[in-house]
């Protein structure tokens, strides 16, 4: 049996070599040649996965460490028997600790008080979901939008994308990329979009690049029509707008999702996957030595302070946006690079606050974020 792996997928070396000759390589060189005798793939989304790859191989399976799966031809998979998974969901609280991380900077540089301000969230999945409770933990007013959520469950929850033009003071964008059909996202914030939008709303890019459309983005930033733009997921990358990239308040190298607990969490979903499907007989595979920060303690006295104060501290402790805004507008010819070495990232779960003259309700909030708790007495 032969595997072929991306080497950039973190924790997941001498995981299958029981099993199988495993081979990695760097996405850009996983060619027709290398997979021709492999049985699998195990990937990211920089390997593009159709019949220029896969025609006349002996692969029957692809695992996908990633959330996303647009650059597997899921079409062409099916005619050929190749069964194929992602990882749903495995970087999800990434991606919240990301947009939590920037909506507090984003705050702070505006002078604006995040609680009371609504945000409207567009794909209320597994990310969607964890980006509304934090904001309700915040003290924000959400609306949620998802319509094939809607169609299942019901209106009560949900509001459309209409209402959320009218009233969102934020808007964080948390869908699939849908090319087409009655869910498409391709280019959802686009010109008829931002320019029917009621307030100047903060605009929030952390799924998919097509998404939203460049041009457009970038016109309702030179005309004032929207209070910023924070994007990590853009449009033809690597080669991203330089121009766009310039006038964002926060632009990152597609990284929301690349904490260390995430891609833990892609790998080890995958690993499962790939056992199930040859029954190699390690479906409960669990990654070791997840690299952990210097330090893992944050402390935090709340003498005399908010409480929304205490939250930012402990939120923007675990990740501060700034950095990777910084870095890529120093190099953004290095995007590729800023993403295949980035440092260590782990998300709240990981850390635990000292609190000392910290009120229980707002460690009641904490703990709900997901930090541990050690009270401090004088």
């Amino acid at each position: 049996m032969k595997i072929v792996v991306d080497n950039k997928i973190p924790y997941i070396k001498g995981a299958l070599e029981p099993f199988a000759e495993v081979v990695y390589l760097p996405g850009s060189e996983t060619t027709k040649e290398v997979v021709k005798d492999a049985d699998a793939i195990i990937t990211r989304t920089r390997t593009i996965c159709n019949s220029s790859l896969l025609e006349g191989s002996k692969v029957k399976y692809i695992a996908t460490a990633t959330i996303g799966f647009d650059h597997i031809d899921t079409d062409y998979c099916e005619r050929a028997g190749i069964k194929w998974t992602n990882a749903p969901g495995c970087n999800a609280e990434s991606v919240n600790q990301y947009v939590a991380s920037a909506l507090f900077s984003w705050s702070m540089r505006k002078r604006k008080d995040l609680a009371g301000l609504t945000i409207g969230i567009v794909g209320v999945g597994n990310v969607g979901s964890k980006v509304a409770r934090t904001c309700e933990i915040i003290g924000m007013k959400v609306l949620l939008n998802d319509p094939p959520r809607e169609r299942m469950e019901g209106s009560d929850k949900f509001v459309s994308l209409q209402t959320i033009q009218k009233q969102a003071d934020i808007i964080t964008f948390h869908v699939p990329l849908n090319m087409s059909g009655p869910d498409s996202t391709f280019h959802m914030a686009n010109e008829t979009f931002l320019q029917n939008l009621d307030k100047k709303p903060l605009i929030i890019n952390s799924c998919r690049g097509e998404v939203v459309d460049t041009e457009s983005i970038y016109n309702a930033i030179e005309a004032n029509d929207v209070d910023g733009f924070i994007v990590d997921c853009w449009e033809d990358e690597p080669e991203i707008n330089l121009d766009l990239l310039n006038q964002t308040e926060y632009g990152t190298p597609h990284i929301a999702g690349y904490s260390k607990d995430g891609k833990a969490n892609g790998t080890k979903m995958s690993i499962q996957a790939l056992s199930r499907f040859f029954n190699l007989g390690i479906n409960d595979w669990q990654p070791s030595g997840v690299d952990l920060p210097e330090n893992t303690t944050i402390k935090i006295d709340g003498n005399q302070r908010r409480e929304y104060s205490i939250l930012a501290e402990a939120i923007l402790s675990t990740y501060d946006i700034e950095t990777d805004d910084e870095a890529l507008k120093d190099t953004p010819h290095l995007f590729e690079k800023l993403r295949g070495d980035y440092p260590v990232r782990r998300e709240f779960d990981t850390y635990t606050i000292e609190a000392k003259n910290i009120e229980k309700v707002t460690l009641d909030k904490l703990k709900a974020l997901g930090f541990k708790i050690q009270q401090i007495t004088n």
